[in-house]
C-alpha cells in the first residue's frame, strides 16, 4: 500500500496541485497559447478591411438611350405616303436604360469602365457609395479591349489603390465589388481560377483573370480586388449558360487597364501597330508535318496583301520564330510585341522557311480600331 501511494497517488496529487498553480498565477498565457493555435488553423475571418478601402471608389453607373422605334410599314411605302402626306407619319421613340459599376482611378474624377456598359449611350450618370452623383463624359473608349474611360467633375473624390496584376498567383483571394441586377453595391469572393485566359471572343485582345468569384450581369467594369484592397482587375465578363453566375468570370488584368487609360488620358485613343498576318498556333502534328524536330513559333497562316509583312517578304507558311528579338512563346506575347510598336517604326521578324532561319525588318504601320 505505501510502494502504491509513492509511485502513483503522489505523482497525481503533485501534477494536479501544479495545474491549478498555472491557471490561478499565469492564466493569460494559456489564452494566448490557445488564441495562438487557433489562430493558425482558423486563417483569416474577414476581409472588412480591403472592402471598406476599395468600396468607396466603386461606383455605379447608370446610362440611357433614345431607341427609336420601327413605324408601320405602310409609312415607308411611297404609294401609301402620298395619301398620308409628310406629317401624318408618327414620331415613335422611348427611352432604354442600363446599368454597370466603374473604378474611381485618380482624385482628378477619371474613372475606368467596360466599353459595353456606355456603348451608344446618349446619357450617363455616375454615383457613388456615399451617394453623390455626377454627369459622367466620354473621353475615350477601347472596344478591342472593352475598356472606357469617364471623366466626372466632383471634388474629393476617394480612389482606389492599383496593384501589379503581373503578381497575382493562382489560388489568391480575390473580391469583385459592383453594383449587379441594380440592388446596390454589392461584394462577393473567390480565387484566382487561371491567369492569361485568351481565345474566348469577348475581345480581340484578351489576356483575362479568370475568377470564381460571383460576377453577374451588373458587376461590369467594377473592380476586381486583392485581400488587401488593391486592384488588380475590371470585372468583364462571366460564363453562362443561363445568364448567371456560374463559377467562371472574368476580369482585364490592371496593369493593361491602367496602360490603356493612361493612353486614352493623354492622346484620346489607343494607338496599336499592325503587320498584317494572321498566325496560327503550332501543334505536334503540325510540326510533324512540317518536318520540323520540335514544336516551336507559330504558323504564319496568312498575309494580308499589300500589308507591312507582305512589302517586307513576309510569307504564308513562314514559321515565326521571333518578333523584335524575344522568342516566340504564344500568340498573345507575339501580338502584344506588334502591337505595342509605334506606327513607322521598324521591327525585326525572325522567320523560318525552307529548313533556313531569316530575320526580315518590317515597317510597322498603324491599327484600325476593330468595333466589336
Amino acid at each position: 500500500m505505501k510502494l502504491l501511494l509513492r509511485l502513483v497517488i503522489l505523482p497525481a496529487i503533485t501534477g494536479i496541485l501544479i495545474a491549478a498553480g498555472i491557471l490561478y498565477f499565469f492564466p493569460s498565457q494559456l489564452d494566448q497559447s490557445a488564441n495562438q493555435s487557433l489562430s493558425r488553423q482558423s486563417g483569416p475571418v474577414s476581409y472588412a478591411a480591403a472592402v471598406d478601402k476599395a468600396a468607396p471608389a466603386v461606383v455605379n453607373i447608370y446610362t440611357t438611350k433614345i431607341v427609336r422605334q420601327q413605324t408601320h410599314p405602310l409609312f415607308n411605302d411611297p404609294f401609301f405616303r402620298q395619301f398620308f402626306g409628310q406629317r401624318s407619319e408618327p414620331k415613335r421613340q422611348r427611352m432604354q436604360s442600363s446599368l454597370g459599376s466603374g473604378v474611381i482611378i485618380s482624385s482628378d474624377g477619371y474613372l475606368l469602365t467596360n466599353n459595353h456598359v456606355i456603348t451608344n449611350s446618349d446619357e450617363i450618370i455616375v454615383a457613388l457609395k456615399d451617394g453623390r452623383e455626377s454627369y459622367a463624359r466620354v473621353i475615350g473608349t477601347d472596344p478591342e479591349t472593352d475598356l472606357a474611360v469617364l471623366k466626372i467633375d466632383i471634388v474629393d473624390l476617394p480612389t482606389i489603390t492599383l496593384a501589379s496584376s503581373d503578381t497575382i498567383n493562382i489560388g489568391d483571394v480575390v473580391l469583385a465589388i459592383g453594383n449587379p441586377f441594380g440592388v446596390g453595391q454589392t461584394v462577393t469572393m473567390g480565387i484566382v481560377s487561371a491567369t492569361g485566359r485568351n481565345q474566348l471572343g469577348l475581345t480581340t485582345f484578351e489576356d483575362f483573370i479568370q475568377t470564381d468569384a460571383a460576377i453577374n450581369p451588373g458587376n461590369s467594369g467594377g473592380a476586381l480586388i486583392n485581400a488587401y484592397g488593391n486592384l488588380i482587375g475590371i470585372n468583364t465578363a462571366i460564363f453562362s449558360k443561363s445568364g448567371g453566375s456560374q463559377g467562371i468570370g472574368f476580369a482585364i488584368p490592371s496593369v493593361l487597364a491602367n496602360q490603356i487609360m493612361e493612353e486614352i488620358v493623354q492622346y484620346g485613343s489607343v494607338t496599336r501597330g499592325w503587320l498584317g498576318i494572321e498566325t496560327q498556333s503550332m501543334t505536334p502534328d503540325l510540326a510533324r508535318s512540317l518536318g520540323l524536330n520540335e514544336v516551336k513559333g507559330l504558323v504564319i497562316a496568312g498575309v494580308y496583301r499589300q500589308g507591312p509583312a507582305d512589302k517586307a517578304g513576309i510569307k504564308p507558311g513562314d514559321i515565326l520564330l521571333a518578333v523584335g528579338g524575344d522568342e516566340v512563346i504564344s500568340d498573345l506575347q507575339a501580338m502584344g510585341k506588334i502591337t505595342q510598336t509605334a506606327p513607322g517604326k521598324s521591327i525585326d521578324i525572325t522567320v523560318l522557311r525552307d529548313g533556313q532561319e531569316k530575320t526580315i525588318s518590317a515597317t510597322v504601320s498603324k491599327r484600325e480600331t476593330q468595333q466589336r
